[in-house]
């Protein structure tokens, strides 16, 4: 395999800058370019496949390197198999979380042995550009503005098992004298905490809040923050069932 035959292995942050964005090249010619050649090479009647990026700005689909311990981080196994079974742009969009994961795993391994402020230096220059996700997906690198986030609030609907979850919009009210029934209403929010108390995002583990777009699974009906997941709302809209990550791969290996 190419990987294992290259010409030196990078011990400095620079050099170690330059072998991520080689092998980010790779992927996103893959993902974005190469994108019909990359969606051939992933046939799903094939053994468990992964994609791999190079230094050189080159990208190949093949199994995962047969030694144990591998002499690099491994990239997500399998990606072929959901390839037909998924909406394309989801399918894409999934390999690049992927592949996003895999390359600091990769330049972090090459950067073990440095001491904390090269390893920072490191982090912050491969931040500095967008994500393979952000170019793949098309995703604005702006971050929103926390203003255009104060009329909304996203509540996760009290049902266990939901199909399409929507955002409902609840307009956060500040009057000088609020009525009775304004004064009851963040009552309701804490009841609605409370039914939900035990509830856990399956990804970060943190517990259920009322004021952030949550997404429940169909398959294995466990709830995940929308952020942890990178799911929307407003994509959330569009979905007739969703699939967590973890449910995605176990498909995917059976």
């Amino acid at each position: 395999m190419e990987a294992a035959s290259a010409p030196y292995v990078p011990r400095t942050v620079e050099e170690v800058y330059q072998d991520f964005k080689g092998r980010r090249a790779g992927l996103l010619s893959a993902l974005s370019t190469d994108v019909e050649h990359f969606c051939q090479q992933c046939d799903p009647e094939r053994e468990n496949l992964c994609l791999y990026g190079f230094p050189n700005g080159n990208w190949e689909v093949n199994l995962p390197a047969e030694e144990v311990p591998a002499e690099l981080p491994e990239p997500a196994l399998g990606i072929n198999f959901a390839r037909d079974g998924m909406d394309r742009k989801d399918w894409l969009s999934l390999v690049a979380v992927h592949s996003d994961a895999w390359l600091i795993a990769v330049a972090f391994y090459y950067g073990a042995r440095f001491d904390k402020h090269e390893r920072e230096r490191l982090f912050n220059m491969m931040n500095e550009l967008p994500t393979v996700f952000d170019v793949v997906t098309g995703r604005k690198l702006v971050k929103e503005k926390t203003s255009t986030n104060k009329g909304n609030k996203v509540t996760k609907p009290s049902a266990k098992v939901q199909k399409a979850p929507e955002a409902q919009a609840k307009p956060v009210k500040q009057p000088s004298h609020p009525s009775k029934e304004e004064e009851e209403e963040p009552l309701d929010e804490e009841e609605d905490e409370e039914e939900h108390g035990d509830t856990f995002c399956g990804y970060c583990e943190k517990p259920y809040t009322a004021d952030e777009f949550w997404i429940g699974c169909d398959i294995c009906q466990k709830w995940y923050h929308g952020k942890c997941v990178k799911v929307s709302a407003a994509r959330a809209e569009h979905m007739k069932q969703y699939r967590c990550p973890s449910c995605t791969l176990k498909r995917a290996r059976t």
